[in-house]
């Protein structure tokens, strides 16, 4: 029975990075009504970004403040630069040049880093285990669990309790109309793309020292930060949560029932979900 407990808790601890990669991807799409196939390489990104200053401080709490920044403002940039130009066009085009973007990043890390994984110790002041009863649980996992419970909590106060949230919100459910109002509507955008690429990022940084960081990590998280927005439901920041930490423990319990077919299960979960409930657990149609 006790390792089917430790499987949950490395769920919720693997579910709630989930929550912070899908999280910014249900925001850009309630927003801005954008399909990002970019969002996986972001992720990528940040954990490539983890291990080079790692590499170049030995620090892993300044690759948890600089890595996620970094990609927040790469994330501007491109929006700004090109991706704002998309908008209006159906998703399809939104999709090739998102995917073009996730493509050049991909390739441009195997060129700069190498097409070998890099790896990322865990840092030494969480190193070891607790014991919880019978069985002894990472600190560092815990550590994932806390920080990412905290960043939903500020995340929630910012979405729900601020003017920012109010206008995300409201954008979300009619753009023009927040326009007519004197917002600038663009700049919101732009803003609310590097936030969701600064959740991406960090995503990255939390999952570098649990599995390193390697080339095509972001086309599995791309592909995970989809199938939780859709069992979450799309624009629900509750979705997210417990969409991520639903994913999160099916896939985990998986691995040591049927390790070959834990990624299975994760499409198997989506499907019954939408079977059961088209539009997400927490979704609206």
């Amino acid at each position: 029975m006790s390792i089917y407990l430790f499987q949950i808790l490395n769920g919720v601890g693997l579910g709630m990075i989930y929550f912070l990669l899908s999280i910014g991807l249900t925001i850009i799409f309630g927003l801005l009504n954008f399909v990002n196939f970019a969002h996986g390489a972001f992720f990528l990104l940040g954990a490539y970004l983890c291990a080079q200053v790692h590499i170049m401080t030995g620090n892993f709490w300044l690759s948890l403040l600089l890595a996620p920044l970094a990609v927040g403002f790469l994330a501007w940039l491109v929006e700004k630069l090109l991706l704002h130009r998309t908008y209006h066009l159906p998703h399809m085009y939104q999709i090739l040049v998102t995917l073009g973007l996730a493509l050049i990043i991909q390739e441009s890390s195997i060129i700069f880093w190498g097409p070998v994984g890099k790896n990322v110790p865990t840092p030494e002041v969480l190193q070891g285990a607790v014991t919880l009863g019978s069985f002894a649980y990472p600190w560092y996992r815990l550590f994932v669990i806390v920080l990412a419970l905290v960043v939903a909590l500020i995340l929630w106060i910012l979405l729900e309790k601020t003017k920012f949230g109010a206008l995300i919100r409201a954008g979300s459910e009619n753009t023009e109309m927040v326009s007519l109002l004197g917002v600038n509507i663009f700049k919101l955008f732009s803003v609310t793309f590097g936030l969701g690429a600064v959740l991406a990022g960090m995503a990255g940084v939390l999952v570098a020292p649990l599995r390193g960081a390697e080339p095509f990590m972001g086309t599995e998280a791309l592909g995970i930060g989809f199938v939780v927005v859709v069992v979450g439901g799309m624009g629900s920041f509750v979705g997210a949560l417990v969409g991520g930490i639903l994913i999160g423990i099916v896939q985990s319990l998986a691995s040591s029932l049927w390790p070959q077919g834990a990624n299975i299960m994760i499409y198997g979960a989506m499907a019954l979900v939408i079977l059961l409930r088209p539009y997400g657990l927490f979704g609206r149609a």
